[in-house]
């Protein structure tokens, strides 16, 4: 009777063991990050996944020459060790934030092979934690980026944040460097604009003091006129486009599209490409 209640007992544990198993996810896959320079991660299944590399060249973003020289420049000390920052890059839309920071990576990649830029959707903030815990100890340095972040979901986005720039009591990894890009200077959602002061006060103290944790701070304000169509020139001489009214074109086209902005004047160079029937490099 004992021995066939224990076989009994065995074979019910040995089938809740099982189920467990099954419904356990497996760990996920070591990353490889090989001969690609640019990953996006997936937060959910702890997976990196090979983007497609970054092809506009590092000359050809125009018009932000002071930002441009500061981000070379940082990344150049994070490549060689020394003191770095993490950088916010915050301002207009258009203006060359996320491809500053894309083609500076690959600019760079292509002479300190271990660079790597990881993107993180800026949905899944609450995951740096253990990300930057994982890429700790690679042999690799990192850039992880965060696209057009702001704390929509509240102060426990900028916490975990927070957290990860700090790295507890073992500090922040030194082969990894954050990097935020962000139409508002503090990172603060929209909805805290109208929000009662009172019951959002602390929640605007938790995303500012996590803004704080960038050393480095890059503006980006919207382009003025005669910038735009310095830049609009310059596009048009580097792909050999020529019109005798590109200038009244050009302010027509930033016009119809309500704002200047680097962006504005390649978007207007490809319309004019394609109106002259000339390719593009990019």
């Amino acid at each position: 009777m004992t021995d066939t209640f224990s076989r009994d007992a065995l074979a019910v544990l040995t089938r809740i063991a099982d189920a467990l198993d099954r419904l356990a996810p497996p760990p996920p896959p070591a990353p490889d990050f090989g001969r690609d320079v640019l990953f996006h991660y997936d937060a959910q299944a702890q997976i990196f996944h090979a983007a497609p590399g970054f092809e506009l060249p590092l000359d050809l973003l125009l018009g932000i020459d002071r930002q441009k020289g500061r981000m070379v420049e940082n990344l150049r000390r994070f490549i060689a060790g020394a003191p770095f920052n993490n950088v916010l890059l915050w301002g207009a839309r258009g203006t060359g934030k996320s491809s500053l920071v894309k083609t500076a990576v690959t600019t760079l990649a292509a002479e300190h092979s271990a660079l790597k830029l990881v993107e993180v959707d800026r949905d899944a903030v609450n995951g740096l934690p253990q990300l930057f815990a994982t890429l700790r100890d690679r042999p690799e340095r990192f850039v992880v980026m965060s696209d057009d972040l702001s704390f929509e979901e509240g102060a426990g986005a900028a916490k975990s944040l927070k957290s990860a720039l700090e790295g507890g009591v073992a500090g922040p990894p030194r082969n990894v460097m954050f990097v935020a890009t962000s139409n508002r200077r503090h990172l603060m959602p929209r909805t805290h604009e109208n929000a009662d002061r009172l019951a959002a006060a602390e929640d605007a103290e938790e995303m500012i003091s996590a803004s704080d944790r960038f050393g480095l701070w890059l503006g980006f304000p919207p382009m003025d006129q005669p910038t735009y169509l310095e830049v609009a020139h310059a596009y048009a001489d580097r792909f050999g486009l020529d019109d005798p009214e590109l200038e009244r074109r050009a302010l027509q086209w930033a016009q119809l599209r309500g704002g200047r902005s680097g962006r504005t004047a390649f978007q207007f160079i490809r319309d004019l490409a394609g109106e002259q029937g000339r390719s593009l490099p990019i």
